[in-house]
């Protein structure tokens, strides 16, 4: 079976670092996995993407090393399945805030006896090699999402879940669950500790911890905090933020883009 690259930098103890899809397009993946990201999230929860986009999206991937992730819209065991039978080498999975909603991710995410994954890897095999079934299980990446204020308060008991690789902090989320304004960052306060909390708890458990940074220097900033899974650029910002710089060198004016994370 086709290694998982993620893992292997991730027992290293060096960080990865990923880029975001939202815009439904198989070229726009195509040209995202090129630029030489070590993942690419195809992001099924606010992106504009289904299901069939997404599978187009994976095969532009694959034309490249880069390491295929699928964002699903949520912890249901339907889609979780299907990405994976798609060829994705990891879910990320929204909102998981109990024990027992990381026991329903990770059993969507592994065979019997460790879960409950229906076999059919159509794509998957032919992405990954005819071996996939037996070594699936231990290749592909179970990322629970921690955004909210309960998922902080059960941290342990989520991150302890056997089959969790890795967790994925969505700052806007945790903002608002926090009272404060959905943005990436925070400067101190609770946000902060919240970070490090999460950062000492995955050290704790073994999981790898992951982050939306939005931005290179946020990313720079979470690498010292001990981050070691996170987003730096998305598709659509990326986009407008080149149109616009490329405007602005032509029109002389300070007309910027706006980012939708």
């Amino acid at each position: 079976m086709r290694p998982n690259i993620l893992r292997e930098i991730h027992a290293a103890g060096k960080p990865t670092f990923g880029g975001w899809l939202a815009i439904p397009s198989g070229p726009s993946a195509e040209v995202m996995a090129h630029a030489g990201f070590d993942w690419l999230c195809v992001d099924m929860q606010h992106g504009l993407i289904g299901y069939q986009t997404m599978v187009t999206m994976l095969q532009a991937i694959s034309t490249t090393e880069t390491v295929p992730i699928v964002r699903v819209p949520w912890n249901e065991p339907g889609i979780i399945m299907k990405s994976l039978d798609a060829g994705a080498y990891g879910v990320i999975i929204p909102m998981v805030n109990t024990r027992a909603e990381a026991e329903a991710a990770v059993g969507a995410c592994r065979y019997a006896p460790r879960g409950y994954r229906s076999h059919g890897p159509i794509r998957a095999s032919i992405y990954a090699g005819r071996d996939y079934s037996q070594h699936a299980d231990d290749t592909i990446l179970c990322i629970a999402m921690v955004e909210t204020v309960t998922a902080l308060e059960n941290l342990d008991d989520i991150l302890s879940t056997p089959g969790v690789d890795a967790c994925y902090v969505g700052p806007a989320d945790l903002s608002v669950s926090m009272g404060l304004a959905p943005r990436p960052d925070h400067e101190g306060g609770p946000f902060t500790e919240a970070l490090e909390r999460i950062v000492a708890a995955c050290k704790k458990h073994g999981v790898v911890p992951g982050v939306h940074a939005a931005t290179p220097a946020i990313a720079l900033k979470r690498v010292q905090q001990g981050f070691r899974f996170l987003e730096v650029c998305a598709d659509a910002d990326a986009m407008a933020r080149n149109a616009a710089s490329d405007l602005k060198v032509v029109r002389g004016d300070e007309t910027g883009p706006v980012s939708t994370y």
